[in-house]
């Protein structure tokens, strides 16, 4: 059984309320997470309300690590979780949070994951929600489907408890590495030019085709070594385009 989620990154989105990020600190440190990552925060993490609401969670506030972009705060995570409020998120398949959870828990406990919460007002976008291999949303009746914040955050904390609880280890696991969002960026925009280069994109469409086939990959949960094996395909084939001629 897991009982330490010291590998488990929360990562909150341009959070809007004080009292929301308090609540969230104090629940953080009552399910044993230590890392809050804030994605520009558009409240103040020192706020009295915020300090009112963590109490002996503030600690985690003041650890906290703060980044300009949602890619910035998992580029170092081998398996990430989104999770989305909305219905229309185009070609972006949900996940049970039980399985997305079970899978969470199942990586290395040598390697950073994260799980990441959208803004309070309009969540996650769909390029931010592509980040993940993972997607899910908390089931609520149709007629008030939205959630708050830090209610979600609680709820995906319990769920990962018991996860973690009924977890044991089987060492037929797969708890290989999967390549970072940093990783499948960097091979995407590779794979764009090359693209576009050979004519298989359009410019005006390519930014919709390339997300299908970074939706594609996530869902197939891509590892390092694929990436790179892939990209290194792609450079050669540009280098022999160039030198066929010497």
């Amino acid at each position: 059984m897991r009982n330490s989620f010291e590998n488990i990154k929360i990562v909150l989105v341009e959070p809007l309320g004080s009292i929301n990020l308090g609540s969230i600190a104090r629940l953080c440190s009552n399910f044993g997470i230590k890392d809050l990552r804030l994605v520009s925060p558009k409240c103040d993490p020192f706020d009295i309300e915020t300090k009112k609401m963590a109490l002996k969670g503030m600690k985690i506030i003041e650890d906290a690590t703060y980044y300009s972009t949602l890619l910035d705060a998992v580029e170092d995570c081998v398996r990430v979780i989104a999770t989305c409020g909305r219905i229309d998120h185009g070609d972006i398949p949900l996940c049970s949070p039980k399985n997305a959870l079970n899978w969470l828990i199942e990586s290395s406990s040598n390697y950073p994951v994260a799980i990441v919460f959208g803004r309070e007002d309009r969540g996650l976008s769909n390029e931010e929600l592509l980040l993940a291999q993972k997607v899910i949303s908390v089931s609520t009746p149709s007629n008030y489907p939205s959630l708050n914040l830090s209610h979600a955050v609680a709820i995906i904390l319990y769920e990962l408890t018991r996860s973690s609880e009924n977890y044991k280890d089987n060492k037929g696991d797969k708890s290989y590495n999967l390549s970072t969002p940093k990783e499948l960026n960097n091979f995407l925009d590779d794979a764009k030019d090359f693209l576009l280069r050979i004519g298989f994109l359009y410019q005006h469409t390519s930014s919709s085709r390339m997300a299908k086939i970074k939706s594609l990959l996530q869902r197939a949960e891509v590892r390092a070594e694929e990436v790179s094996l892939i990209r290194g395909i792609l450079r050669q084939t540009k280098w022999f385009i160039d030198n066929k001629d010497l």
